[in-house]
């Protein structure tokens, strides 16, 4: 019994030691403690994440092409959400020439522990911008907006964690939680894992 509490207690000095680092968060001292467990990611990490899977390309069938660029990430804490904002450029058949605009959304995040990922959910899109289209080749466009927006990051991988990463809180019995966005980053908050 003694040896179990011990073993317990040495893991979690452990595990508390080997991600401090990523739990240290300013927190209100009246309504939360100092630190939470967790695990932090910081915007740079999504970046390089969300690099590798731009620019994207959808095609509106006979009528024109929708090339997205990679999203640049905001941070939203008071929201505790993220804001996406994607250079777009439009062509093809039913326009003159090619169309710069842009192309901004926000969305809540979850996390899937089936692969490990941070993903993009509950998407609103804000604005979709062609100021150099006719009013109804952006009208159509808009009708397709919130599809585009849904495909191009509804549920998209913001970061995958590594098994190390999780390593010593599978130990413990912990699993990744509510996911916390922060004025640096995203905390992934560590709960027990049901019995």
């Amino acid at each position: 019994m003694h040896r179990r509490l011990l073993l317990t207690a040495a893991l979690s000095l452990t595990l508390a030691q080997r991600m401090a680092p990523a739990w240290a968060e300013p927190a209100d001292t009246e309504t939360e403690p100092q630190t939470r467990p967790g695990i932090g990611v910081s915007l740079q990490q999504m970046l390089a994440a969300l690099d590798a899977r731009f620019p994207l390309r959808y095609p509106v069938p006979g009528v024109l092409n929708l090339d997205l660029q990679t999203p640049r990430l905001q941070l939203l804490p008071a929201q505790d959400r993220l804001g996406a904002e994607m250079d777009l450029q439009a062509e093809g058949p039913a326009l003159q020439r090619s169309h710069q605009g842009t192309f901004t959304v926000d969305f809540a995040l979850r996390y899937e522990a089936s692969d490990r990922t941070v993903r993009a959910h509950r998407l609103r899109l804000r604005r979709l911008q062609l100021p150099t289209l006719q009013p109804t080749i952006v009208a159509l466009i808009n009708g397709y907006a919130q599809t585009l927006a849904e495909r191009s990051l509804l549920e998209v991988a913001l970061y995958r964690l590594r098994a190390k990463d999780l390593a010593l809180a599978d130990v413990m019995g912990l699993q990744p939680g509510n996911i916390t966005v922060t004025d640096t980053g995203l905390l992934i908050g560590l709960v027990s894992k049901p019995l």
